[in-house]
Order: structure tokens, then C-alpha cells, then sequence
């Protein structure tokens, strides 16, 4: 993992915040992911595991999915995904199988992520991809936001 930043992260890194933020609007998790290619973002989303009643409609995948619709491939090549929170070992394996070239996180996730702190499949040597890493930006603001969503539940 590295924590190198290019000048453009970010206003991504902000924009998957505000992403997450609309989770709440249907009480799931603030998490939010932004596919980001050549500058132009070609998906967005949120978590909407709740509103869909779906255990894999994480933003990472949907996010994915809708940059491979407006691409016309599953392939993501030279695109960088931005998201709120590391991703899971599900939304890992599909940033590995969409061949995501960078992925740059927010905050850490040492209960589930799979970018280093349970798991580090996306840095795993026997798969055939391993996109590069960077973490900690703007993690504080995404941190936040998750405490602030959990808190409200105890």
C-alpha cells in the first residue's frame, strides 16, 4: 500500500463521500464509491444493501458496474476507483476480476477489509491482478461519518 496522492484525488475522494452520505437516506451504511476514468467519473453509487434488500449491492459493486455499462466492457481498464471505506473481500475480488488499475480508500476497516487490514487479496501475488493501493485520504471526514451512522444504532 502507498499513500501517494495526485493532485485530482481529492475532489473524487469528496465526491464518494457525498455518495455515502445518501445512504442515510435509506439508513445503510455511508459508504460511497466513485469509478473515475481519464478524469470523467463514469459510475457512482452508494451502499444500498437496506433499499435493495440485497447482501451485495455494496457501492464498490454497484459503482463498478455502472462504469463497466458506460464503458460497453467489464474491463476498467485505466480507471481509478475512490472509495469511502476499504473494500471488503467481495468488493475486492470484483476490483481484481474488473482489472482496476488504482484503488484509493478512505478509512480503514479492521473488521472486514480485504485491502490490507484482515485480508489483503488486492495485494494477494497469486492473482493475476493487483491494482495499486493508496489509503488515508480523507479518511478522517469518512471515519466520521461511519462513527457518527453507528452511534445512532447503540
Amino acid at each position: 500500500m502507498t499513500e501517494r496522492y495526485f493532485p485530482l484525488d481529492e475532489h473524487f475522494m469528496r465526491l464518494a463521500i457525498r455518495e455515502g452520505e445518501r445512504a442515510l437516506e435509506h439508513d445503510d451504511v455511508p459508504v460511497g464509491a466513485v469509478v473515475v476514468h481519464e478524469g470523467e467519473v463514469l459510475g457512482a453509487a452508494h451502499n444500498e444493501r437496506e433499499l435493495r434488500a440485497d447482501p451485495t449491492a455494496h457501492a464498490e459493486l454497484l459503482a463498478l458496474r455502472e462504469a463497466a455499462r458506460a464503458r460497453g466492457q467489464w474491463r476498467l481498464l485505466n480507471c481509478v476507483l475512490y472509495v469511502t471505506l476499504e473494500p471488503c473481500a467481495m468488493c475486492a475480488g470484483a476490483i481484481v476480476l474488473a482489472r482496476i488499475p488504482r484503488v484509493v480508500f478512505a478509512a480503514s476497516d479492521p473488521k472486514a477489509g480485504a485491502a490490507g487490514s484482515v485480508f489483503d487479496i488486492l495485494g494477494e501475488p497469486r492473482l493475476n491482478h493487483r491494482p495499486q493501493v493508496s489509503s488515508g485520504l480523507l479518511s478522517e471526514p469518512a471515519s466520521e461519518l461511519l462513527r457518527a451512522f453507528f452511534a445512532s444504532r447503540r
